[in-house]
């Protein structure tokens, strides 16, 4: 089942358990009860304000089904992340054959996501109406380990097609910045979740490789979702909308549940996040050889009246 992401955007809030259920209060006041939501039904909880208020028995019934807790800067860029220690039921086996894996797989393996991330910023573009060669065929360029940087090369002409020649991606930007800094968290936060399910450590990349990143696999896994997250940006600017706001958080959250196209069909975002995790896990262990990776195309909720009049 997929889960739905809970955002918890209001100072005023205290989080807390109680038979299953994450339960919000208001603390303005007299303290009344604004929701519960089941705990079983939560795929990530974003806390998006300074001064919510939690119980620490919720943080480990958050813990104990896998649930991530998400915390988020000013400028909405996931900072923090409280993740299970328990994965799958071979987690330490798993883990063994991921930090064994030899240098040549995990070059071969960052290619074929590479390649792939490419492929859906070019789909993105063309459904934007702007040129998307230059990105397909980048695509078509990558080798073993991205030794030429395609992937930036791709970054530096993508975003100015798709945003304009005036745009800058600067993480600590308002507007349209701050927009794809929160549908990253959301996307972060759903990939972490899979990389824990799937018995994988975070912290063991394929290609990020920053010492002070414990998230450096799940920045790795996401990189083919993060296209999608654009697409959806653009397309609320498009209709007006420049801001993080409550309505653009819950249309970027939304993306979590649009299908994309896979080798078995249509399949929503999520579930392609747990089936690449898994896939990488089994490539590890020798089951394997290739990434369960999603096909170039876009989530069939955006393929319609895309294009401004």
């Amino acid at each position: 089942m997929i889960g739905h992401i809970v955002e918890i955007a209001d100072d005023r809030r205290h989080l807390s358990v109680r038979r299953g259920f994450m339960v919000v209060h208001d603390t303005e006041g007299e303290r009344r009860l604004l929701g519960q939501v089941p705990l079983d039904d939560i795929a990530a909880v974003i806390a998006n304000a300074y001064g919510i208020t939690y119980t620490g028995n919720l943080l480990v019934a958050l813990a104990e089904r896998g649930v991530p807790f998400v915390l988020c800067a000013a400028n909405h860029n996931a900072v923090g992340m409280l993740l299970t220690l328990n994965g799958h039921h071979v987690q330490a086996h798993r883990m063994e054959a991921q930090i064994a894996a030899s240098q040549p797989t995990r070059k071969r393996l960052w290619a074929a996501i590479v390649k792939c991330k490419l492929e859906q910023q070019a789909a993105a573009l063309e459904a934007t109406g702007v040129p998307h060669m230059p990105l397909a065929a980048l695509a078509k360029k990558v080798r073993s380990g991205d030794p030429e940087n395609m992937e930036a090369q791709g970054a530096r002409r993508y975003w100015t097609l798709l945003f304009g020649k005036d745009f800058r991606r600067d993480q600590q930007g308002e507007g349209i910045n701050a927009l794809l800094n929160y549908g990253y968290a959301i996307v972060r936060s759903a990939t972490a979740r899979a990389v824990v399910a799937a018995g994988l450590h975070p912290s063991v990349g394929l290609h990020h490789s920053n010492d002070g990143n414990p998230m450096r696999l799940v920045d790795d896994l996401m990189e083919p979702f993060r296209p999608m997250i654009d697409l959806k940006v653009w397309r609320l600017q498009c209709s007006g909308h420049h801001q993080v706001t409550s309505e653009t958080k819950r249309m970027l959250a939304h993306i979590l549940y649009d299908d994309m196209q896979t080798s078995a069909g249509t399949t929503p975002m999520m579930v392609c996040m747990q089936k690449l995790a898994t896939s990488l896990a089994q490539v590890y262990v020798g089951q394997r050889e290739k990434l369960d990776l999603p096909l170039p195309g876009l989530p069939l909720s955006l393929t319609g009246n895309l294009r401004p009049s």
